[in-house]
Formats: C-alpha cells, structure tokens, sequence
C-alpha cells in the first residue's frame, strides 16, 4: 500500500488495541501502543531510501529483506528497544505484540497489490503479488479516513476500528470474486492462456492485464465485464547471443530481470553500439508501457549507459541514457 494508508493502518491497529481493557485504562501504555503501531506500520519501507543510490539497488531490494520473516521479528524488537528510553516503565509485552502485529499487517496488506513483495524469505526469494487492489486503494482509505473521523466524534476507537475492518475484509472478499470474474472472462475469449497477471486500477470496475499463452503475451483491459486486447507481442526466449549475454551483466539489466515476470525485448544495432531494451507488459499507460530497462553497449560489448525504472516519454529515456555514469 502507499505510505499514507500505512500510517492510517498504523492509527487503526492502535485504536483497536484499545479493546484490551488494560490498555484502555492505562494512558502511558495506550500511548506507547500507538507509537509503536505507527512505526512498525512504517518501518518496513525503510528500504525506500535506498532510490538514494539507484534504481537498481531499489528494484532488486525494495520490499525484499526489509519484508522477509526475520525483519517482521526483528524490527518490533528495535523499536520496542528504542521505545524503552521514552517509556521506561510500562507493560513492554504488550507494546511489543501491537508493534509486532502493525510490522505484521503492512507486510501481509502489500501481497495484495500487483507490486507484492519477497515475504517469504528466507525460505525463497519468489515476488508474492496477488494483485487484487491498488497500491493506492480509494475505498480502503476512505474506510479508514471515516474511521478517523470517528475519533474526533467520541466513538469507542476499538469497536469502532473493528467495524470498519470488517467493512476492509468483506472489500477484499469482493475484490477477489472481481479477479475470479475477470480470469474466466480471459481464458473464456482466449486459447491456451496459460498465466493471467491482473493490475488493479485506482478505478474499481477496471483493471489491466498482463497475458501469457504458449505463443503470445497480450496486454489487455478489463472493464465492467468486458475484455479489450490492447496489444500482442509473440513469445521470444532470451537468445544465446553475446550481445545479449553481455547487457544481462548490467546491474540495471539485472534488477528489471529478477523483479519483472512478464517482458519482451528489443536488440537494435546502430553504427557505432548495440542497444537492449527490456519492457514490462504490466504497466500500461496511455499507450506507452513506462517500466524499463534499456543497456547500451560499444563494439566490444562494453557497457557504455543503462537505466531501469518509471518512465513516460522515449525523449526523457534518452536524456537519462545521456546521464547515466559510463
């Protein structure tokens, strides 16, 4: 999820620990209840600094360590750690099982958006993404923005939270009966689909698709039960070439390649270098498919400028390329 239904899950997971009789009569602890909750609903996307060094260590990183098993152990216990110098006398258990819970629930809530994350390190280093709502979901946070505002009107912020979660669990119910929908509906219009990759738009009734056969990739469009083809590439593997061997070395290259499930390539030889391009099919906008890798290298297979990432013009790519460090 974004940073800002983080922190708002941060409040709720807070409020609701005030169903336990002993927090709720206890404001010191209720307060480091939900100091903890907030951090521990942030901490995990500390990996985000890491877009400070490049693309790459971002891709290859972000939502990986920072949200394995061992992290949603270790990082309650930091916090709780660092807590203990501002609140050096109160019930520390049960801090720690709310900051644990919040670390928990930001974790569990980023499978379900089609950017997902390596939970189940460090038994593998599979991407889980059920792709079921938007990294940004307006209903989600409008739920919990009325709960907020719950607050402000005097509601008992425990029952209140509570009933607002299951308004969040019977969303994600409904969501899923959406994908299962739309999943007939592809393998019902096409042959041999053998993976269907679903992209939840900030719209509830559309999404896009990204389709695999035995042959083909489509990008698709599904919206209010109807199924539009956008585009249709053939399947081609990476050739055994040693242009292509050599941009696979890039460390851009390699990031896009261990974080994307669904590409096609380009290989394009100009009169002086060679240049790769790897394209992520799940990200349509407006006609133009805007997560890239792109490696350019000389005659002797050097590499001379690469870039991965978000971009949404071929003229802003190259300018990156002219940029990128030899």
């Amino acid at each position: 999820m974004d940073t800002g239904t983080h922190v708002l899950m941060g409040v709720a997971l807070g409020s609701l620990a005030s169903l336990d009789p002993v927090i709720a009569h206890d404001p010191l602890l209720s307060h480091a209840v939900l100091i903890g909750a907030l951090a521990g609903s942030q901490v995990p996307d500390i990996d985000t600094i890491l877009k400070l060094r490049n693309n790459a260590k971002y891709i290859r990183n972000h939502r990986g360590v920072t949200h394995s098993i061992p992290a949603v152990v270790l990082w309650p216990l930091l916090i709780v750690g660092v807590m203990i110098a501002v609140y050096p006398d109160t019930d520390w258990l049960r801090v720690w099982l709310w900051t644990f819970a919040a670390v928990a629930f930001h974790v569990f809530v980023d499978i379900f958006n089609a950017y997902g994350t390596q939970a189940l390190r460090p038994f593998t280093k599979k991407w889980i993404a059920l792709g079921v709502v938007h990294t940004f979901d307006p209903i989600i946070f409008a739920l919990h923005l009325l709960g907020i505002g719950g607050l402000f009107l005097g509601l008992h912020p425990g029952y209140m939270f509570f009933a607002i979660y299951v308004l969040v669990a019977a969303y994600y119910a409904l969501r899923f009966r959406q994908q299962a929908n739309i999943k007939r509906l592809v393998r019902a219009s096409l042959d041999g689909v053998t993976e269907i990759i679903t992209v939840p738009t900030w719209r509830p009734r559309e999404w896009h698709l990204a389709i695999s056969t035995d042959n083909e990739f489509y990008v698709a469009r599904a919206k209010r039960g109807h199924l539009f083809i956008l585009d249709r590439f053939q399947k081609r593997p990476l050739p055994d070439h040693p242009v292509m061997n050599a941009a696979k070395r890039d460390e851009n290259v390699a990031a896009f390649l261990s974080f994307s499930p669904v590409y096609r390539w380009e290989m394009n030889e100009y009169d002086d270098y060679y240049e790769v391009r790897f394209t992520d099919l799940r990200y349509r906008s407006k006609g133009y498919y805007p997560f890239v890798a792109v490696v350019q290298l000389d005659r002797n297979l050097r590499i001379v400028s690469s870039y991965t990432g978000w971009i949404f013009s071929e003229g802003r790519l190259r300018k990156k390329l002219e940029l990128a460090p030899n």
